[in-house]
């Protein structure tokens, strides 16, 4: 982030350019900028339920700041805008014992610290229709998505350009040379996440390269269809297909079906190798939602993707796991219901069921595993705590493997105050 040669270099550069612009050429750059600040509570408890267990559970409470801005862009045939993201992470509860939440970093001494921050700048360019950013990004996309699920978000620094010159083609194209993790301020080499996936050659390796180009093509208004490629130097290649179509039935009523595929093989000295191929369709029928989804992984690896706080694109990844282990199968039951149907604007209910099963797993003959997630959540519509939101998340895992059977809580409270 702003720490980094990189980000400071490019950031310094776009505001020296920025200011020296007429007055006149700057009014886009300032009236379109848009500011905000959230103010978001997290309470997380994770209860290990197994005996011989190195730590009985994971347990804090934090207080974080997001300042989000993001600016317009200046005038001409080449537009220039600078965004930041300032975070502030507040230690309200922790020890030593209970740490490894991802709210908040641990320090040589085993206790996390009183508060860390950490400040973003990202450059960007607009030609017509298309967007050139450099410096600190959070990438949602087939190919990379860096999490946002705990105090603070991950973010990692490169360059993504995003075109849509044609019509209905979304065009995206990145490069990252390293990642900064939710709990860190600190930018690190890459390497990828070999929980359960059987992946071998990566023993002290890591990346400085991972490079993804892809797009999303809206075939028709119900029908979209996109495809990516992506390279982790040193350790993976992979191709990615997605269709998405949203089929209208009657009035209130949809069917949505979400089919993905993955094709992963090694780079450098690695073994990857894997198919991953998931299904998701949902029902919904006025505040009701009704979906199933399947999941199957083939090849000699279980799902390759980037380590560290990266989200991978899978159907059935949800809170704990993401059922994507060597040769796994999975399924899942998901219902939600939205409260605003019946006259409670702001109530939202959402639970699932996942089911793992036909891979390996150390000292057993055939790997399992399930896990039970439940989502509560209110947005106050109006009065003193308009658009407070609270968000209640429970989660309850087994396995047949050692160390890996969980009982978890979330207790989220966030409020966004707009500054611009």
């Amino acid at each position: 982030m702003l720490k980094t040669p990189i980000a400071r270099g490019v950031a310094l550069a776009t505001l020296g350019a920025t200011l020296a612009i007429p007055t006149v050429a700057q009014a886009a750059f300032i009236e379109d900028t848009k500011a905000s600040l959230e103010l978001r509570n997290f309470y997380y408890n994770n209860d290990f339920r197994q005996d011989g267990a190195s730590q009985s559970k994971q347990d804090e409470w934090a207080q974080g700041f997001l300042l989000r801005i993001e600016s317009g862009f200046t005038e001409g045939p080449v537009g220039f805008g600078v965004d930041a993201i300032g975070l502030l992470g507040v230690k309200l509860d922790s020890s030593p014992d209970r740490t490894g939440t991802g709210l908040l970093p641990t320090g040589d001494s085993g206790a996390a610290p009183d508060d860390y921050s950490e400040l973003g700048l990202t450059a960007k360019a607009k030609i017509s229709k298309s967007v050139l950013k450099v410096g600190t990004l959070q990438l949602k996309n087939p190919a990379i998505g860096t999490s946002d699920s705990r105090l603070l978000p991950a973010s990692m620094r490169g360059a993504q350009l995003i075109s849509n010159e044609i019509d209905g083609l979304t065009l995206d194209l990145g490069y990252v040379d390293q990642i900064n993790n939710r709990n860190s301020t600190n930018y690190e080499d890459m390497g990828v996440n070999n929980a359960g996936k059987g992946i071998t050659g990566i023993n002290n390796v890591s990346s400085d390269e991972f490079v993804y180009a892809g797009g999303t093509y809206k075939v028709t208004k119900d029908l979209s269809a996109s495809y990516y490629y992506s390279n982790l130097e040193d350790f993976y290649k992979q191709h990615a297909l997605n269709l998405i179509h949203v089929l209208p039935i009657a009035e209130g009523q949809s069917l949505k079906t979400d089919l993905r595929y993955q094709r992963s093989t090694d780079d450098g000295t690695t073994n990857v190798d894997n198919k991953a191929f998931g299904a998701m369709v949902t029902y919904s029928l006025s505040g009701h939602s009704f979906g199933l989804g399947y999941q199957k992984m083939s090849g000699d690896t279980g799902f390759a993707y980037v380590g560290g706080n990266i989200d991978p694109y899978l159907v059935n990844y949800v809170q704990i796991g993401d059922f994507g282990q060597k040769d796994e199968k999975s399924w899942q039951a998901r219902y939600d219901f939205n409260f605003a149907s019946i006259g409670i604007p702001g109530l939202t209910f959402m639970t699932r069921y996942l089911s793992g099963d036909n891979f390996e797993r150390a000292g057993v003959s055939e790997g399992k595993e399930w896990e039970r997630d439940t989502d509560i959540g209110y947005t106050f519509q109006e009065g003193a705590l308009k658009n407070l939101n609270i968000k209640w998340r429970n989660a309850t895992f087994r396995s047949n493997g050692a160390g890996s059977d969980s009982d978890q809580n979330r207790l989220i409270v966030s409020y966004t105050i707009p500054l611009m």
